[in-house]
This record gives structure tokens, sequence and C-alpha cells, in this order.
């Protein structure tokens, strides 16, 4: 996990550049739907790409947008939860509260907001939901866990799949008529400048905590190799 991990400092005028705008956006919406949960400004844009999504389903793709459906989910909190027992494992134990606080904060702040809000699912969901639409869990969840794994690789592939994978979520969702389009608009304004916000907070002490880990392993392995060209030499005496 030494030589996968390379978490990366990110600019601080960016992250909060880039958490700034989404919370903002993300603002917006929840306070439209709290003015009038019924009928949103944006309740026809919802309407019109669910309209033109549903159009779309096939046995394949019902069988594919399934699998997403418990992926997304379970699945992904699954994973989170084993990312952080294996940072536990090779001694990250700050990098992996940053991770666990991460997936926490984030799913607490979704329930939150689906219980203030209660806005209504469509009518013609293939699969089964609970109350609250806006946000969706599944697309802030997914956001949160893709965003740690991309922040802690620090590779920009990291980040490209990061990103088709939460819009995956976003389609999938929509897909299955178990969110509105903006619901998981919403998701992803709340979920990736939480993870940001958090991981400017606590940058400094994970890359340190990565470097010294670094470093242990590198001094291991030299200790290792003069042990091993030691023997030969003891074996000659």
């Amino acid at each position: 996990m030494t030589r996968v991990l390379d978490p990366q400092r990110l600019s601080a005028g960016r992250v909060l550049a880039a958490s700034t705008a989404l919370l903002t956006l993300g603002a917006v919406l929840t306070g439209m739907l709290l003015t009038d949960v019924q009928h949103p400004p944006f309740q026809s844009l919802d309407e019109g790409w669910a309209g033109a999504i549903t159009a779309l389903r096939a046995p394949f793709w019902d069988g594919l947008n399934g699998f997403l459906n418990l992926a997304g989910y379970r699945g992904v909190l699954v994973l989170h939860g084993l990312l952080v027992v294996a940072l536990l494992l090779r001694r990250r134990a700050r990098t992996a509260v940053f991770a666990a606080a991460a997936g926490i904060v984030v799913l607490g702040l979704t329930q939150i907001l689906k219980a203030a809000i209660l806005r209504e699912r469509p009518a013609n969901t293939i699969v089964l939901t609970d109350t609250g639409s806006f946000p969706s869990g599944h697309v802030a969840s997914t956001a949160a866990f893709l965003v740690v794994v991309a922040i802690l690789l620090g590779r920009a592939w990291a980040g490209v799949l990061a990103g088709l994978g939460v819009l995956a979520m976003m389609v999938s969702r929509t897909y299955l008529s178990a969110h509105w389009l903006v619901d998981t608009v919403g998701s992803v304004c709340l979920a990736v400048p939480v993870v940001l916000l958090l991981w400017l907070s606590c940058r400094n002490i994970c890359i340190q905590e990565n470097g010294d880990a670094r470093r242990l392993i590198s001094w291991r392995a030299r200790a290792s190799r003069r042990r091993r060209a030691a023997v030969p030499q003891e074996l000659e005496s």
C-alpha cells in the first residue's frame, strides 16, 4: 500500500473554490425544494430527463443497472469499510480516520436532508426504495468513496475513473426511476465538497504519515538485503 498510495496535497484555493461552487449550487437546489417540494422550478427538467432515460430501458440495461443498484450503496459502504480496515492494518491510522469520517459525514448529511425535505420519488421506480428522494444516497456514497480513493492514489487516471463512476451511478439512479436528475446532482454537490474539505483539514498529517511509512519500508528492505548478503559470508567462514 505504501507504493500504491501517493496522496496529493491539492491546492487549497482550488479546493475552496470548487467546494464553494458545489455547496452553493446544492444550497440553491435545497432551498427551491424547501419552498415548494411538490412543484420545484426544475420539475419539468426532471420529468423530461426521466422520460428520455426510461425510454431506453431494455433487458441488458435493466440487468446492468440492477447490479449498480446493489453495488452503489451497500456494496460501496462495504468497500469503504474495507478501505478503512486496510489503512489501519498498514499503519495509516490518521488516513483511515479521514476515510472513515468522509463516508460517515456524507452518509449522515444525506439522511438528514432526505428526512428534512421528503421529496417524492418518481412513480415508476423498478427497485425498492426508502422515503425521501433528495439527495440520492447511492450517488452520495459512491462519490464519497471514489473521491477518497482518487485523493489517496493521487493519480490523474484515478480522478477520471472516479468521475466516470459517479456519472454512471447518476444515470443509473434515474434509469431505474429511483431518483430525479436533480436528486443526483444534489448528491454530488454534497459529497464532493465534504470529502475535499475534510481532506484539506488533514492532508498534511496524512501525507506525512504516508511518507514516514515509505521510509520505514525502505529501511526494512535495505536491512533485509544486508542480512541476506551476510549469510553467505558466515557460511564461508
